[in-house]
């Protein structure tokens, strides 16, 4: 780190301000000058661990966190692991009803959108379910 840059600290999982992810795979993610094993949600807030393991326990319960930041989300950004998996109806309608579009991918290519929608300044977030 720079000298007189801030020092970023995980507290409870959570990393104030937007970051680029650095890194995938092996389980986890790399951003900010720090790894994270395991999911993440990447808001406009900052980023945050996530307890998916799977695309299957993706629900609107488990999105919640993106849902209370709508006002600040146009796109969504949903990384399901190694390959694009198709989500519920019902959960396409919570984040519709919240104002924010829904796009689904592989966790590498939404980890890639997301940081070329990041440099553009977008008004993205991500939800990306690590991979090996």
């Amino acid at each position: 780190m720079a000298r007189g840059e801030p020092i970023r600290v995980l507290h409870d999982g959570f990393v104030p301000g937007r970051f680029a992810i650095d890194a995938y795979g092996r389980g986890g993610f790399r951003f900010a000058e720090m790894s994270h094993r395991g999911s993440i949600l990447a808001l406009p807030s900052g980023i945050l661990a996530w307890p998916v393991v799977s695309a299957g326990e993706i629900t609107a319960d488990t999105l919640d966190k993106v849902v209370a930041e709508r006002a600040a989300i146009d796109v969504l950004l949903l990384g399901t692991g190694a390959s694009p998996v198709a989500v519920d109806d019902a959960l396409r309608w919570v984040l519709r009803d919240a104002g924010i579009g829904l796009d689904v991918m592989a966790t590498g290519a939404a980890a890639r959108t997301y940081n070329i929608m990041l440099g553009e300044n977008r008004r993205v977030a991500a939800a990306l379910v690590a991979v090996d």
